[in-house]
């Protein structure tokens, strides 16, 4: 016996993928609502650290990932002109066997992730997502049906209706940068992530996703996001500060439909994080500027943590949610205050920061299992 029988995951993104895909394998039923019409196809780019790719070899999709993405193993530190400064090996986070680093298309492991999710006999429901929940597991759809389950999990992002509906008074907060990406060709010469610090932005990098794809991105104080006008022009205008492989990634940055712009946000829900028997996991409980690029990796070791704890018990009670809080908040905790004291320094221009020490910490930490 586990747990759970009978689990309902609201969002059909990396978290609540890759716990219905362990879950559903293992006998659970599972049903997915997923407020989006169909699987997603927007989206740039994503980095996957090594302990984000250890849960996607557990889940069994790493060699589907490997194939699809681009693997790399040190971090480049350039001056604005595009000379390098210094080449830094990466911590390999998931293990001496897996590559420290891969980046992909988002899209591509949305792909595999909701293949696996249909391979493992979990019923995706697409338009759909929840008006109502009870801490007993009681809910109603918002197509007006209602239906109980054992558990029911938010997994539907930082801007979480679930987390709303049970009462956790949380929201995301700005960390006063805004990302402009865009997805674009790979120069020959790209075969890693590059950084600059300084010039026109606060960061200007770039993540090779495959054999001729990569995503770029450009950082700088958040500007409000009605006023963001034609997002080419303004791209292109920002690169002009930046030389080397940035002459090849300005003249493709053309098409406003291959860019996106956001801001830096940080979101951290305190223990507990469930309300009787619903819980909040991934960007629903936690997220974090990109400074780390440890989001995904986060959001996939809940889903592991969570499944091994469910199938493991034979029912589900606090004590069950408060062993999943010892494993889960203070690392990612330590995680999200990382990555906005990284963001922090440079927005107060503080030259003399630590940041390999706080680097490596965070590395050492994610190294060892959740």
């Amino acid at each position: 016996m586990t747990a759970v029988g009978n689990v309902l995951i609201v969002g059909a993104g990396t978290a609540g993928s890759a716990l219905a895909i362990q879950l559903a394998r293992a006998g659970v039923t599972v049903t997915v609502a997923e407020i989006e019409p169909a699987p997603t196809t927007l989206g740039s780019g994503i980095t996957l650290q090594g302990n984000a790719l250890r849960v996607l070899r557990d889940l069994g999709v790493w060699e589907q990932v490997s194939a699809a993405g681009f693997a790399f193993g040190s971090l480049g530190l350039r001056a604005p002109d595009g000379s390098l400064l210094a080449e830094i090996p990466d911590a390999r986070t998931g293990g001496p066997d897996l590559p420290a680093t891969v980046g992909m298309n988002r899209p591509e492991l949305a792909a595999i992730l909701a293949a696996a999710v249909r391979d493992a006999g979990a019923h995706v429901r697409y338009g759909l997502t929840v008006d109502a929940v009870s801490g007993s597991g009681a809910v109603t759809f918002s197509d007006g049906t209602t239906a109980d389950f054992d558990l029911v999990v938010g997994a539907d992002g930082i801007r979480s209706h679930v987390r709303r509906l049970i009462g956790v008074e949380a929201a995301p907060e700005p960390v006063g940068m805004g990302i402009w990406r865009v997805h674009t060709r790979r120069p020959k010469d790209v075969e890693r992530t590059d950084l600059i610090y300084g010039g026109p932005c606060f960061i200007a990098g770039y993540c090779p996703t495959g054999a001729d794809t990569m995503y770029a991105y450009l950082v700088e104080k958040a500007r409000p996001r009605e006023a963001v006008g034609d997002k080419a022009a303004h791209m292109r205008a920002l690169a002009e500060g930046y030389g080397g492989a940035w002459d090849e990634i300005r003249a493709d940055i053309t098409d406003p439909d291959r860019i996106n712009y956001t801001w830096f946000e940080s979101l951290l829900v305190e223990r507990p994080w469930n309300r009787g028997n619903a819980v909040l996991i991934g960007d629903a409980a936690h997220a974090c500027p990109p400074t780390l690029a440890q989001g995904a990796a986060q959001c996939l070791e809940d889903a592991a943590v969570l499944a091994e704890l469910l199938l493991a018990a034979d029912r589900l009670d606090q004590d069950l949610f408060e062993a999943f809080m010892d494993r889960r908040h203070d690392r990612v905790k330590a995680v999200v205050k990382a990555s906005v004291q990284l963001a922090r320094w440079q927005l107060d221009g503080v030259r003399d920061a630590d940041l390999p020490g706080l680097m490596g910490r965070i590395a050492a930490m994610v190294s060892e299992r959740p």
